[in-house]
């Protein structure tokens, strides 16, 4: 009877735990995905509520087998061009090509850059950002999906779980939730954005690859920050903004200059101390200082989590850049 007893219980606990490891549910899946897709919105262009939205739809929040086998959360197929790793399903077609990524984050950079770099999506690149209609209809004209009823399967996602709130936070603007309309906030110490004539979506030619930068004032990692093109003097900055030269220049991390050689992110207010991510991908041509402005995280700290020196000194691509404390001991692994 012991026995018994003590078998009915050890099942009993076999089935609390069962109960307990619940798979990710869309609003999790939404809230562990949301900061890259910001991150790479702000690289790329891509809105943030429609790379969501595909996510959720393609790889059924995380859920799908490629998403669980081969880490790919947007269905891309292998294509020519595509070295590296493969797996085969059925899909439109018997046995077709997938693509297989090292990680998540890898899946989302490469569906940003697969419809960047492809001539048929470009014509979505010159759409308003937070058209969502326009961009999930110009999806489907594009080819990316066979289903005919794609960008209402995409719109009917962001409606109901309010994605666009993400193009916003990518924009450094805010959001209203009734009306889903998106409201230019004015400039620090209730200025409005600066006078400077030369502020501009542009990306700086010391950020390789990195795409679409908001006019005015944006936040990046929870800091107000705007581009400056080259040859912006900081004594005007100070006047726009009632901040002092010296305090641009401690904020930015900057030497002591009078005006900007090259472009550059000017951070009107203190940087934080970690990242809104654990780690970010390097890519070419970066160097500490670039991820430091790109990522609004002070030098210290990230030359810190990543056991670097030099904040001059150039970054492999595609190395792992630690953005928060803890993962110290990674470093020197080697792991992308």
């Amino acid at each position: 009877m012991c026995k018994k007893a003590w078998l009915i219980g050890c099942l009993l606990w076999l089935g609390g735990l069962q109960v307990t490891a619940q798979p990710l549910t869309t609003e999790s899946y939404i809230q562990q995905y949301k900061e890259l897709a910001i991150a790479e919105m702000r690289r790329t262009g891509v809105p943030a509520a429609i790379k969501l939205a595909q996510a959720i739809l393609e790889s059924q929040s995380g859920k799908s087998t490629l998403a669980l086998t081969a880490n790919n959360h947007f269905g891309i197929k292998c294509k020519t061009e595509w070295t590296g790793g493969k797996t085969y399903k059925d899909d439109d077609e018997k046995g077709e090509c997938f693509r297989v990524y090292a990680s998540a984050e890898q899946s989302f950079i490469d569906h940003s850059d697969f419809l960047k770099n492809r001539p048929y999506y470009a014509s979505l690149f010159t759409l308003d950002p937070m058209d969502m209609e326009a961009w999930a209809y110009g999806l489907k004209k594009a080819g990316y999906a066979t289903s005919s009823t794609y960008p209402q399967s995409l719109l009917k996602v962001i409606k109901d779980y309010q994605l666009e709130k993400y193009n916003a936070e990518a924009l450094g603007k805010n959001y209203s939730p009734n009306s889903g309309s998106v409201i230019q906030p004015a400039g620090i110490a209730s200025k409005e954005v600066p006078a400077i004539d030369k502020l501009y979506d542009a990306p700086p030619p010391s950020y390789s690859n990195h795409g679409y930068f908001p006019k005015g004032i944006f936040t990046i990692n929870r800091s107000k920050v705007f581009y400056a093109p080259a040859g912006t003097v900081l004594q005007d900055i100070s006047v726009q903004f009632d901040i002092l030269p010296e305090d641009i220049i401690a904020f930015n991390e900057l030497p002591a200059i009078d005006k900007l050689n090259n472009p550059y992110l000017i951070f009107l207010e203190k940087k934080s101390k970690k990242g809104n991510k654990p780690f970010r991908i390097a890519q070419s041509g970066e160097n500490w200082k670039d991820i430091s402005q790109l990522e609004g995280i002070r030098i210290e700290q990230l030359l810190q989590y990543n056991q670097a020196n030099s904040p001059e000194l150039p970054i492999p691509a595609g190395q792992k850049i630690w953005l928060q404390p803890g993962n110290q001991h990674n470093v020197s692994s080697g792991t992308h």
